[in-house]
């Protein structure tokens, strides 16, 4: 199936492209942006991308790389009164 009809994408490429991509650094994140590269061809309209992020998101070798899962700090408690702000952030209280 077509996705991109501006670059002329099918499904078929964008799977190759993360498969290949997969194999060639275990390691990487794959974004669009690297799969478009990876094509040897650049974005256009962008009227594509939801349904190129989707069908990115049906390849099974797309998941995040075991030893970049869980970096992300987890929410605490604490933080949800100041929206992941310092205390402070605001000129009148950074004297206080």
């Amino acid at each position: 199936m077509i996705i991109c009809s501006c670059q002329r994408i099918s499904d078929t490429d964008i799977n190759s492209a993360i498969d290949w991509m997969r194999s060639a650094d275990p390691a990487t994140i794959i974004t669009p942006g690297k799969v478009y590269r990876a094509l040897g061809k650049k974005p256009d309209c962008g009227g594509c991308m939801h349904l190129f992020v989707a069908t990115m998101r049906q390849s099974d070798n797309l998941e995040v790389p075991a030893v970049l899962r869980g970096l992300k700090p987890r929410y605490r408690e604490k933080d949800k009164a100041h929206e992941g702000r310092h205390q402070g952030h605001r000129i009148s209280q950074q004297g206080s």
